[in-house]
């Protein structure tokens, strides 16, 4: 015999209507014969029972509402705050998504200035398709480390070639996306960490520049700050941006991780005068950019874009994309290699990458993850005699020092992370980037919720994060028995076989990846 407790809803939502009029009826009463003030509850359960009589007859919406009334509501209200019960209740340290509570707890520590190790074990699981650093019988000694230094733009000889003098840089987020709290905290963080910060598509980024530093900006599809009326390029207006000091790199945003194949989108509830201003957009209208560049219909007006951008910037320029297929992209090499046009680096975006705002299906189910892209590109680059001639930058999902090594030992050179900033500057992943609701005041426009964000506080915290970032980095090179980060492959870190891709199984010398 069944122990399980059953509820006959419906016979308990009739009595719930019945009761709340019936208790309507003896506060009356009460209010009359017994004192004055019962009135009060009168009047608020006359209030209930009016609008239980909407939902139960009037409005045709929700069928929970019609069928069981005021009764209905206690679902609604269980369902909004679930996330909540779940992240801090419920759920266990190892199974949040995206990030769990353990790989945030770990970024919060270290921008806090905390130490950040750990006691009796590792809670992750193990398994054969990890993927792990290999460490080295003899360890490289700190002393014989070799400073970080990437130059972007030297293949082309350009007077304006940067150096990147750190390995991780602070990825693509917009004003828009992020509060001016949030975006002036993090500008001047990287200002004192000596890291460069990517500004987001979001137009001309103001709030970036009032904390001085140095800036790659995105040129994203709708070229908000260097469009024409049309939502064409104009050189004019992106001369004049790129003749900025702060401005050292330009960077052209073909698709993101998290929307591979569909513009940016900004949500009407994020649209202030400022931002309409700065995008040059009408309030009161989601802001969605278009699928891709105008300009760019095949690999040939696509290279041809991206050499237009070269001259008229002067500055280093590279591309973003999220990998899809790979036939397209050998077909744009070789397109490059056919106009001796090529971009000064090259930023691979895996599909776990974050956004403020992507239809659910996109962010699911569309692209390549970045362990699976980064050896591709690197192996295609290589193939088609390109890779000496660029860098590549990667992101997605690396706010920590053993993912950001892997990233390296992959194909990467320089590593981007925008969540491992927001986790710094204390973002709870409450999930609601898209809301204008962040609570804790960094993807919101809301004064009152960006007062809690104290921008000098902050900023110190986005400075301890990328000093714990690049000791942890110069531990694990240490590890690896190398001295350089230049130095790191594939034969820095155990491959097993992901999806089958072909490109993972074989290390560069020969030996056989974990299958």
């Amino acid at each position: 015999m069944s122990t399980a407790l059953a509820i006959d809803l419906e016979k308990m939502a009739r009595a719930a209507n019945v009761g709340i009029v019936v208790l309507c009826g003896l506060m009356a009463l009460a209010g009359h014969y017994v004192s004055f003030y019962f009135h009060f509850l009168t009047v608020t359960l006359i209030f209930v029972v009016l609008l239980n009589y909407y939902w139960r007859h009037v409005q045709t919406r929700h069928a929970l509402l019609a069928n069981f009334g005021w009764i209905a509501q206690f679902r609604y209200i269980v369902e909004s705050v679930g996330p909540e019960l779940r992240q801090y209740l419920f759920a266990s340290d190892t199974e949040e998504r995206p990030f769990s509570r353990v790989e945030r707890a770990e970024v919060y520590r270290k921008a806090k200035g905390i130490d950040a190790s750990e006691a009796f074990g590792s809670l992750l699981d193990f398994s054969r398709s990890d993927i792990k650093v290999r460490h080295s019988f003899y360890p490289a000694d700190q002393a014989d480390m070799k400073p970080f230094e990437v130059v972007v733009g030297a293949a082309r000889g350009l007077a304006s070639a940067y150096t990147i003098r750190r390995p991780v840089m602070i990825s693509a987020m917009s004003y828009g996306s992020l509060g001016e709290h949030a975006v002036r905290a993090l500008a001047r963080g990287a200002k004192r960490a000596g890291i460069v910060m990517n500004t987001g598509e979001g137009g001309f980024p103001k709030y970036h520049l009032m904390e001085g530093g140095d800036f790659i900006f995105q040129l994203g599809t709708a070229k908000f700050g260097v469009r024409d009326e049309e939502g064409r390029l104009d050189e004019t207006k992106l001369a004049e941006l790129a003749a900025l000091e702060p401005i050292k790199m330009i960077e052209i945003k073909f698709s993101q991780g998290a929307k591979p194949g569909k513009g940016g989108l900004l949500p009407k509830e994020k649209i202030t005068p400022k931002i309409a201003e700065l995008r040059t957009v009408p309030m009161g209208q989601d802001v969605v950019s278009p699928a891709h560049h105008l300009e760019c219909k095949d690999a040939a007006s696509t290279v041809a874009f991206i050499g237009r951008i070269q001259r008229v910037s002067g500055l280093p320029t590279g591309i973003k994309f999220c990998l899809g297929r790979t036939d397209e992209l050998r077909a744009l090499l070789r397109e490059m290699k056919q106009q001796d046009t090529v971009p000064d680096f090259i930023t691979v975006d895996g599909a776990e990458g974050g956004t403020g705002a992507a239809p659910k299906s996109f962010m699911d189910y569309v692209g390549l993850p970045l362990f699976e892209a980064l050896p591709l590109v690197d192996d295609m680059l290589r193939e088609e005699g390109l890779r000496e001639r660029l860098v590549i930058f990667a992101a997605g999902k690396l706010i920590s020092p053993g993912k950001q090594m892997q990233a390296l030992s992959l194909g990467a050179d320089v590593v981007y992370t925008a969540r491992g900033f927001m986790l710094a500057l204390g973002c709870i992943q409450a999930l609601e980037c898209n809301r204008n609701t962040c609570p804790v005041g960094i993807a919101t426009h809301h004064p009152h919720l960006q007062k809690g964000l104290d921008i000098e506080e902050k900023a110190g915290r986005v400075v301890n994060y990328v000093e714990a970032l690049c000791q942890g980095h110069r531990e694990l090179l240490s590890a690896t028995g190398r001295t350089a980060t230049r130095d790191l492959n594939r034969q820095n870190v155990y491959l097993p076989v992901l999806s089958g891709t072909a490109a993972l199984a074989a290390l560069p010398n020969g030996e056989e990846a974990v299958a």
